[in-house]
């Protein structure tokens, strides 16, 4: 950590030396008297009209006013004219770095070991604008953006109350990313905020471009595909967790925050949900539960009963599959998995591809595919009805760790049932009940309410009641502060 020098040329010098003299790097030197003031900052990510219309005039007119100018004055007039809440000082090449890349000016006074931080950051980032991972039909459409100033402030417009509070961190050894850890404190367990906080602090990479780098570092040691952080890009849902005791982390550069603690329910929620009737809600729910089973048994479940156990079928549907499966020269795991893998490519190049041209490309590829492999006999009907429930089963889910731990576990239950039958089918059923109860974010079993059993959790998990009658917050989150309504106003 090298000390800035008093000679302001000498230390233009040492930082053109440091970064190689890029051409971004931009410098004045203005000469006061029998002294020199020197400025610098990084054309790339400063405006240069905050500098000229701010910075300079306030130095010439300092030295009209003053000549013997000195690194006291300057920054007192600086502090008094220029109508900027981020000035400070700095006295190592370190920190003039760091602040130079975040759209700083640092001005050199000759005389002086230290040098004043003006910010004069230019607008780098898209505005506010609607989700693009998250639709909504009802209800706010505003997100996060890579702004991490205004992602706090969409919070905090929302929550105001000083209770919510913001513990600011810096990770990453080359890229010095802000990490905020948002909470209630009067709300939230003050022991998982620490947790967290500890987690963060034990981070030591070379940088942080995005809040998935912090992800496995925050889920520890637990090897599980089924997602235990929740990610969102919505203002509105991270204001909903925070009031229920929930901690964000909120990373710089980056639109997508993470919540913790998570569990299994929460994959089954959506943004709008408390937006709707609760009825409507419930219905939705349920359905996104079913969707949850089905896209993973659903595929299994046929070739365990049409390759092994057969005399659990229907004889008029066993007919029929039979009469579907003639002239087909493959088995049906090769033809699940075949047509699988093609709609899991079709999905990837859709997501791949450009907005206008993905959708149809997909729709126009799974029924022609779909069409010529039934003529061509290639897959029987039921086999493209099976795998195509399945894959619109899987885009219930908003969330792509979800939707990807549905895949896996899939694939999971399709070779158990191919070796062992219902059998198989089974006992993969029993591996990932096990897996599940045995999960826990922070200390919150992942299938609560539902193991553990908690009666009252129970009112806004795959049932959904109005919300004047969801008065408490839910125990498994915090002890304190738990009202959120009064008895009186239901």
């Amino acid at each position: 950590m090298k000390k800035i020098e008093k000679d302001s040329k000498k230390n233009i010098e040492i930082m053109k030396l440091a970064i190689g003299n890029s051409p971004d790097f931009a410098t004045r030197t203005i000469k006061i008297g029998n002294k020199q003031i020197s400025y610098v900052y990084f054309e790339s990510v400063s405006s240069d009209d905050k500098i000229s219309d701010f910075i300079m005039k306030s130095i010439t007119n300092d030295a009209k006013s003053n000549k013997d100018t000195n690194f006291t004055n300057l920054f007192a007039r600086l502090e008094n004219t220029i109508p900027n809440s981020k000035l400070t000082t700095a006295d190592d090449f370190d920190s003039i770095f760091y602040y130079l890349s975040s759209g700083f000016t640092c001005i050199f006074v000759d005389g002086s070991n230290k040098a004043i931080i003006l910010e004069t950051r230019t607008q780098l980032d898209r505005g506010v604008t609607e989700s693009s991972s998250e639709p909504v039909i009802r209800g706010p459409k505003d997100s996060f953006t890579e702004n991490h100033n205004m992602n706090l402030g969409l919070i905090r417009k929302r929550i105001k109350d000083p209770n919510l509070w913001f513990e600011e961190l810096t990770i990453g050894r080359r890229s010095k990313t802000k990490v905020a850890i948002a909470y209630i404190k009067d709300i939230a367990e003050l022991k998982r905020v620490h947790k967290i906080e500890q987690m963060l602090k034990n981070i030591d990479i070379d940088a942080i471009l995005d809040s998935g780098y912090i992800r496995k570092f925050l889920e520890g040691n637990m090897r599980s595909t089924f997602p235990q952080i929740i990610t969102t890009e919505k203002p509105d849902m991270v204001c909903g967790e925070l009031l229920d005791g929930k901690i964000a982390i909120i990373v710089e550069n980056t639109p997508f925050v993470l919540i913790m603690p998570a569990t299994l329910v929460n994959f089954l929620h959506a943004p709008t949900d408390y937006y709707e009737k609760a009825s409507n809600v419930t219905f939705s729910r349920i359905l996104r539960t079913l969707a949850f089973f089905i896209t993973i048994i659903t595929p299994a479940l046929y070739i365990a009963l049409t390759t092994f156990n057969h005399e659990l079928i229907p004889d008029e549907f066993l007919i029929s599959i039979a009469m579907q499966q003639q002239g087909v020269p493959f088995p049906t795991v090769l033809e699940i998995l075949l047509f699988g893998i093609t709609f899991e490519v079709l999905r990837e190049s859709d997501l791949r591809a450009p907005s206008a041209a993905g959708t149809a490309m997909s729709i126009v590829g799974a029924l022609v595919l779909g069409d010529a492999a039934v003529s061509a006999g290639v897959v029987s009907p039921i086999v493209v009805i099976i795998v195509a429930v399945t894959s619109i089963c899987e885009m219930a889910f908003s969330d792509i760790d979800m939707i990807n731990a549905l895949r896996s576990w899939k694939i999971i239950f399709i070779f158990t049932s191919m070796f062992m039958g219902l059998i198989g089918f089974l006992v993969a059923m029993l591996i990932l009940i096990i897996k599940l109860v045995s999960l826990e974010t922070l200390d919150v079993p992942y299938l609560i309410p539902f193991s553990p059993f908690d009666f009252n959790a129970w009112k806004d998990t795959i049932i959904k009641l109005p919300i004047n009658k969801l008065t408490k917050r839910p125990r498994y989150l915090t002890d304190k502060n738990r009202t959120r309504l009064k008895e009186d106003n239901k």
